[in-house]
Order: structure tokens, then C-alpha cells, then sequence
């Protein structure tokens, strides 16, 4: 009798019956053009004097077949092979910018994203999240962003206000729900829907801080922390009536959580206070705040906060921090900061700006500064104007010599220690030894 076919021989084979293993998305699959904009606009020292000519259509080519077969992986059977292809998919999408490809794809990408969120397990869900993210971000906002929204939202509802999907799952839905709503939500309706559904969730927060004397579930504390910097995010495209109504309904319960155990969602409270304050500002220039001498009294305790059971690197973030938040709470200041991308500059003189940067950053990674200089999208957002072309010429006066760079990092090296050697713990911490 003949052998009976072994159960399994050809899972996860490909065509030939040879092995099919994915190959993660890195860096050397970008184009040389990109690793250009990527690393060279950011820095002009980065420019070599020499380099190989490269056919960049045979690498777009390359790149474009590999991202088609990380696609198709996206249905496979085994959990592992999805997950492995969805990462290497959120890879290239934060490192390059593939309108056209997507543009084609668009409903393939849209019904696998559905599914590994519908029938995948955490990790699985978290990816799949991440991706339909990068997927608004790289498709902009327009119809076709709509379709995907339309599609996805209600998913991303769902597994958000399921106390039985895995916190992490339900954290990392409930931030793609806030950015791709952003992004693409031109219906004032759906908008205050989304809200409303992230509202439940971090609104938890104060019951359990009242429930508890400021000691909360840290298991709990990473899912109301994206809840909240997600409702954040659409609070500031809302019209000035809203936020006045959400201002009279938040203002007085957000200084409730600054007492939480977890210092990520002091921090969040913080910072949402700050832009609460600042909306309030915009919408009324006689703004008052009843509970003011109370608000800054714990403000201050925070930006001074020297208590020996919390780690130092922990104290110093929130001191850092609150900090600001104090001065944006008692001054109306806000401490302008510098983003260099290319030739180009952007500066950061408010919160809204700020928390805009900071969620778009967090999902583009290092890809931000690329995306920056390229996506039309967060160009607009960003108020920056059309992508800057720099020609052949532009590129050349950019270079400098492999000499002088080694020179320039050797005297930021020596500046950089004799910074940090100013702020050892025991030089900048003496006030936590009284």
C-alpha cells in the first residue's frame, strides 16, 4: 500500500513546494531614493561624496513585488506568517511614500486589515491596527479614506468596548480609531460618535480614582491613556461649540487623575489639561477657572515632586513635564520647540500643535521627518505648503566633505558629554538628598 501523505507536509509551502518563510520589510529593501530623503534630507552630512548609480525603477519594481507578497500573507493560516507580513507592511508604509501602490490596493489591504482584526489574537489585532493607521496616514484624507474608515470603524468600536478582547488589542484600536477619524472623518456626526465611544472608556478613570483614592489598575491605566490622548486628537477639529461643551464636562474632573499611580497617565492628564486650558483660552479671552489655587498648588507639587519610592528617571520625566503644564496653566506659556527636516524647519508654539505631532510621531517612528518633507497630508495639517523639490544642484551644495563631517561629530561628541556631565543625578537631583 502506498504511504499516506504526512499530515501538514505542505504547510506554508509556496509555489514548488519550497519553504515559505517571510522575510521581514527592512531598510535595504527602501529605494536608494528614499534612503536618501529618509536619512540624507534630515541631515546634510549624511551625503557621501561618492555613491553607485542605482536604477531606481528596478528597485521601485522589487520593492513593489515584495510588498505584493507580504499582502497575500496577510490571509495565510498560520497566526505567525500575518503577523510577521503585517509588520513588514506598517515598515514600508512608515518609510516610504506609496500612494500609487496603495491606491490600487486599497480594498485588498482593507478587507485583510478586517479580518486580522475580527479573527486575530492580540498581537495579531495590534498590528492590523497599527497598519490600517499608516494606511489613512498614507491615502490622506479623501473618499477613498472614507470607504476604508466606513469599513474599519465599526470593527475598531466593537473590539474597543469589548471588556472581553485583550487590553492591548483594545488600546492599540482605540488610538487607529482616533488617528484614522482624524484624518479622514469630514462628518461632524461620525466624529462626535467616536467621541463619545472613546469618552466611555477613559471617563472610567475618574470613577476608579474616586472608587480607589487615586490607586488604579495599571493593567487598565495603558487602555484609558490611549483612549484619552485619542479623544485629545478629535478635540482639537471640533467646532468651538463643542469644546466648550466638552471643556464644562472634562475641566473639572481631568485634575482627579494627576493622582494616578501610573505616571504615563498623570502625564496625559497633564498635558490634556494644558490644551483644555488653551481651547479655553482661544474660545473665551476672560476664561476663569474657580478651582485654579488648588489646580496649580498640584501642578507644582508634581513639577517638584522629589518622593524617594519613584524612580529617577520617572521623577525627572514628570518634573520635565508638569513643569510646562504649570507654566501653560498660571502664565499662558508654552515652550516653542524646533523640528528640522531636510532644509526645512517647523516650529511647535502650542499644545494642539504639540499633541498633533506627538500622536503622528508615535506612529510613524522615525519615518516622521520622511513623511514630513513628502506626505501631502501631514504637509497640510502641519500648515508647511507643497513638498520642497530640490533639484541636482540644491543636493550638491549639500554635501560636505567625509573630513569635515568626522570634524562636526567630534565637536558635537565633546559637547554632548560636557552637557551630560553637568546633569549627572548627582549634580541636578541634590534637592532629592534634603
Amino acid at each position: 500500500m502506498p504511504k499516506p501523505k504526512k499530515r501538514g507536509s505542505n504547510h506554508q509551502r509556496g509555489a514548488g513546494g519550497q519553504p515559505r518563510n517571510v522575510q521581514p520589510f527592512s531598510d535595504e529593501d527602501a529605494s536608494i531614493e528614499t534612503m536618501s530623503h529618509c536619512s540624507g534630507f534630515s541631515d546634510p552630512a549624511s551625503f557621501t561624496e561618492d555613491g553607485p548609480e542605482v536604477d531606481e525603477e528596478a528597485t521601485q519594481e522589487d520593492l513593489e513585488y515584495k510588498l505584493k507578497g507580504f499582502i497575500d500573507l496577510t490571509l495565510d493560516k498560520s497566526a505567525k506568517t500575518r503577523q510577521a507580513a503585517l509588520e513588514s507592511l506598517k515598515s514600508a508604509f512608515s518609510s516610504k511614500i506609496l500612494y500609487e501602490f496603495i491606491m490600487e490596493r486599497r480594498m485588498t489591504l482593507t478587507d485583510s486589515i478586517e479580518r486580522c482584526i475580527k479573527k486575530g489574537k492580540s498581537d495579531e489585532q495590534c498590528a492590523a491596527a497599527g497598519l490600517a493607521c499608516l494606511l489613512c496616514v498614507q491615502m490622506g484624507s479623501g473618499i477613498e479614506s472614507e470607504e476604508i474608515f466606513k469599513t474599519l470603524g465599526p470593527v475598531l468600536k466593537k473590539i474597543v468596548c469589548d471588556g472581553t478582547a485583550s487590553i492591548q488589542a483594545r488600546q492599540a484600536c482605540a488610538t487607529c480609531l482616533g488617528i484614522c477619524c482624524f484624518i479622514v472623518t469630514d462628518d461632524i456626526t461620525e466624529l462626535y460618535s467616536t467621541m463619545e465611544c472613546l469618552e466611555n472608556i477613559f471617563a472610567k478613570a475618574y470613577q476608579r480614582d474616586r472608587d480607589t483614592n487615586g490607586v488604579s489598575s495599571t493593567h487598565n491605566a495603558v487602555l484609558h491613556i490611549s483612549a484619552l490622548l485619542a479623544w485629545t486628537l478629535l478635540l482639537t477639529i471640533c467646532p468651538m461649540n463643542e469644546v466648550k461643551k466638552k471643556i464644562e464636562t472634562h475641566l473639572h474632573k481631568l485634575p482627579s487623575l494627576l493622582s494616578c499611580d501610573d505616571l504615563n497617565m498623570r502625564i496625559a492628564a497633564g498635558e490634556t489639561l494644558a490644551l483644555l486650558f488653551e481651547l479655553a483660552r482661544e474660545t473665551d479671552a476672560d476664561f476663569f477657572y474657580e478651582d485654579m489655587e488648588l489646580l496649580t498648588e498640584k501642578l507644582r507639587a508634581l513639577a517638584t515632586d522629589g518622593n524617594k519610592h519613584r524612580a529617577k528617571v520617572d521623577k525627572r520625566k514628570q518634573r520635565s513635564v508638569f513643569r510646562d503644564v504649570l507654566r501653560a496653566v498660571e502664565e499662558r506659556d508654552f515652550p516653542t520647540e524646533m523640528v528640522k527636516f531636510g532644509p526645512e524647519r517647523m516650529y511647535i508654539d502650542c499644545w494642539v500643535k504639540k499633541q498633533t505631532y506627538d500622536t503622528f510621531k508615535e506612529i510613524l517612528g522615525s519615518g516622521m521627518q520622511y513623511h514630513l518633507q513628502s506626505n501631502d497630508f501631514l504637509r497640510n495639517v502641519f500648515e508647511l505648503g507643497p513638498p520642497v523639490m530640490l533639484d541636482a544642484a540644491t543636493l550638491k551644495t549639500m554635501k560636505i566633505s567625509r573630513f569635515e563631517r568626522h570634524l562636526c561629530n567630534s565637536a558635537a561628541f565633546k559637547a554632548r558629554t560636557k552637557a551630560r556631565s553637568k546633569c549627572r543625578d548627582k549634580r541636578a537631583d541634590v534637592g532629592e538628598f534634603f
